[in-house]
């Protein structure tokens, strides 16, 4: 029960999020029928699960949101703003009461109650509905039930009576489902009398255990109707064999059935199975209609072109688990080429070719492992329309958030980090980056501001954007308030590039005052450092009256990547293959020197810095001479272009990335660390902060060379 208790919360998670989506798609005019009863059946499925497992608190409150939700799917509630503030209220409720089963946690009654009444009072009956819901719920017991048999005299007239005939399919069990939770629910709703009929059960040694070989018939008086009894079988209609009719006056057959069944345990202490007499047969037993069911699930499930993917949970440990294997594997394969190369194998033999099919059986393997872990962006991008409504209430914007690329796949790893940054990037845009609604229109521009998320893939790593259409980066505010922190000179020389890059220094805001969203001068520092620490990379963009654009450069994964391997000052470093353009051998009549000891080399041309990485990383206190070495032409995320200078270029190689902060110390212009063919450690070369450190030596360099003529 533990697994499945922990399958529910699993679950949990994906219909809050199908809640929430549902919801801001409501707000945004998409009150489509079928957006609507998904909002519904994400809060049915919710109340359903939890009263399987007993939980009181969860139930109670995901039954007034579902009634009332109820409401809205029947067109009685109308979505407005203010009915749709409450169920979003109601959602993150039910969100932390869910947190709170999960982990054993206490709830805020007070802050259930308030949403109760709100909740209840957009019914069209107000206080009645809610009195009658509650008298619906009284009865609502989440101790362990045992079918009970009543044959006494004393049943209810009150009401309809209905016949149902119930018989479980093999895979009404399989799903988890119990036909005790389902009679128990049927109970409620009045009185009930029950016939179990055994007589398919097989003797024990033909008894299959994932079988299904019992049958109910039930007599059942209610003041509900019909509606109300289809309703408990919701769940598990389509896994048995339903069938309920409105009984006539007539109902003296199932009252024999029910006296034989009396008269026979009366007789022995054993029960024994008792079918129901032949004078008084079972109704009919419906099958469920193939095309119905296809017509409800919006898929035919009797279908096999149109069976749904098939997926199993597997624990995180264990995948993290597997792809270090995976790894570990690539770093012996390695090895193992190593050792043959050593061993003086020449590349046709036999010994060769299969290292080769095993190379790329690697290679496929690692590739698929990488597959299980990645996910699509999507769950991040769904949490940000709440954040932006949120955010535009608080700064009193009108704010359109559009998103695109939401299926882009990602590691997980990285996935899991990507939501602070966001939340970050996003409030900033809208604080800082749209005006009010009255200054763009005096600007000639829509009330509304746009915010655009989006994500893509490019040159082996994930890209992603926000970006506004606000007023832009006021650069001469900027400089001054930097000045004015002391975290600048208030003379120095600055590009617009490098004023841009001001707003990722610790302490700056450009708030004028603190509030609840900013000017605490906490903030894109952060965001840096967040992307920085997944390997990654943030640049700006920005046209003033045009609005800002934030771009995110990211690794897909942080386990594997392909990097060409070189050689500086007797020291093996790796260059991630993304980062590389193309290598050439430096000609005396390219490379040029530039104040002191800067040089630059050109290319295509154009004059491209020319970076001695044996040097920017103290290897050697000299500079080299860049003819005898080989030039690596590499672009940053910025788009910026410079030439590696190195010795030699081993070639080109898959590696595993291994943390070098995490097992050592944070080292400047170095990414991570890997294990090589031979057993020794290399360093991957971390291309834009190498660069980003050189800069000082090559300064405003496009004027220099354009006065050289």
């Amino acid at each position: 029960m533990a697994t499945v208790k922990q399958t529910f919360f699993q679950e949990c998670e994906e219909q809050l999020a199908e809640l929430e989506a549902g919801l801001l798609a409501i707000e945004r005019g998409e009150a489509e029928p079928d957006t609507v009863n998904a909002v519904f059946r994400a809060v049915h499925s919710i109340k359903g699960g939890a009263g399987a497992f007993s939980l009181e608190e969860l139930v109670q409150f995901a039954h007034v949101f579902e009634t009332t939700l109820d409401h809205l799917r029947t067109g009685a509630l109308e979505p407005s703003a203010d009915v749709l503030g409450v169920m979003l209220r109601a959602a993150d409720l039910l969100a932390d009461l869910v947190v709170a089963a999960r982990d054993g946690l206490a709830v805020d009654g007070e802050r259930s109650d308030v949403l109760v009444a709100e909740l209840n009072a957009l019914s069209p009956g107000g206080a009645a509905d809610a009195e009658a819901e509650e008298d619906d719920m009284s009865d609502f017991s989440f101790t362990p039930v045992t079918v009970a048999f009543d044959f006494s005299d004393s049943a209810a007239d009150a009401g309809r009576s209905f016949t149902v005939s119930f018989k479980p399919k093999p895979e009404l069990y399989a799903k988890g489902n119990e036909t005790a939770l389902v009679l128990r629910e049927l109970e409620r709703l009045g009185q009930m009398e029950i016939i179990c009929d055994a007589s398919d059960l097989p003797l024990l040694g033909e008894l299959d255990p994932e079988g299904a070989y019992l049958e109910w018939a039930i007599k059942l008086t209610t003041e509900k109707g019909e509606d109300a009894i289809r309703e408990v079988f919701e769940f598990v209609e389509w896994d048995c064999s339903l069938s309920i009719q409105a009984d006539d006056a007539e109902t003296g057959s199932t009252d024999d059935a029910l006296a034989a069944l009396l008269r026979s345990i009366q007789a022995d202490e054993t029960v024994v199975p008792v079918a129901l007499p032949d004078a008084a047969p079972p109704p009919a037993i419906e099958e469920p209609d193939p095309s119905a069911a296809a017509a409800k699930t919006g898929a035919a499930r009797n279908e096999p072109g149109a069976a749904a993917p098939q997926t199993i949970r597997a624990d995180l440990e264990r995948v993290d688990r597997l792809i270090d294997l995976v790894g570990e594997l690539v770093i012996n394969q390695a090895m193992l080429s190593q050792r043959v190369i050593e061993a003086g194998h020449v590349p046709g033999s036999a010994v060769a070719i299969g290292l080769d099919e095993l190379e790329q059986l690697t290679r496929e393997i690692q590739e698929c492992v990488m597959a299980i872990r990645a996910q699509a962006v999507k769950s991040v991008f769904q949490r940000m329309p709440r954040l932006v409504r949120e955010v535009a209430g608080m700064t009193g914007k009108s704010v359109r958030l559009i998103t695109d690329g939401e299926g882009t796949e990602v590691d997980k790893t990285v996935i899991d980090r990507l939501t602070d940054p966001l939340t970050h990037m996003i409030r900033n845009a809208i604080d800082h980056g749209l005006e009010k609604p009255e200054v763009r229109v005096a600007a000639g521009k829509p009330a509304e501001g746009v915010v655009r998320l989006s994500a893509m893939h490019r040159s082996g790593r994930i890209v992603i954007e926000v970006a506004d259409d606000g007023a832009g980066i006021d650069r001469q505010r900027v400089k001054a308030l930097a000045a004015g922190k002391g975290l600048i000179a208030a003379d120095a020389p600055l590009t617009d590039e490098e004023i841009d890059n001001l707003i990722f220094l610790p302490g700056f805001s450009t708030a004028s005052e603190v509030s609840n969203i900013s000017g605490r001068g906490v903030g894109m520092d952060v965001v840096k450092r967040s992307i920085q620490s997944l390997g990654g990379r943030l640049s700006i963009a920005s046209r003033p009256g045009k609005g800002s654009t934030f771009t995110m450069s990211l690794p897909l994964t942080l386990a594997v990547l392909d990097g060409m391997v070189v050689t500086v000052a007797d020291q093996t470093l790796v260059v991630p293959l993304t980062a590389i353009i193309e290598t050439l051998q430096p000609k005396a009549a390219d490379v040029h020197g530039l104040g002191g000891s800067a040089r630059v080399i050109a290319i295509r041309d154009a004059f491209t810095p020319l970076v001695d990485i044996g040097r920017e990383l103290d290897f050697r206190s000299a500079a080299t001479d860049p003819l005898a070495g080989v030039a690596i032409l590499v672009e940053t995320e910025g788009g910026r272009r410079s030439a590696l200078l190195v010795d030699t270029i081993q070639g080109q190689r898959q590696v595993v990335i291994k943390s070098l902060e995490s097992n050592y110390r944070h080292v400047p212009g170095i990414a991570a660390a890997t294990i090589l063919g031979d057993g020794r450690v290399a360093l991957i070369l971390d291309v834009d902060a190498v660069i980003a450190n050189s800069q000082s030596d090559v300064t405003n360099l496009e004027p220099v060379l354009a006065a050289a003529g």
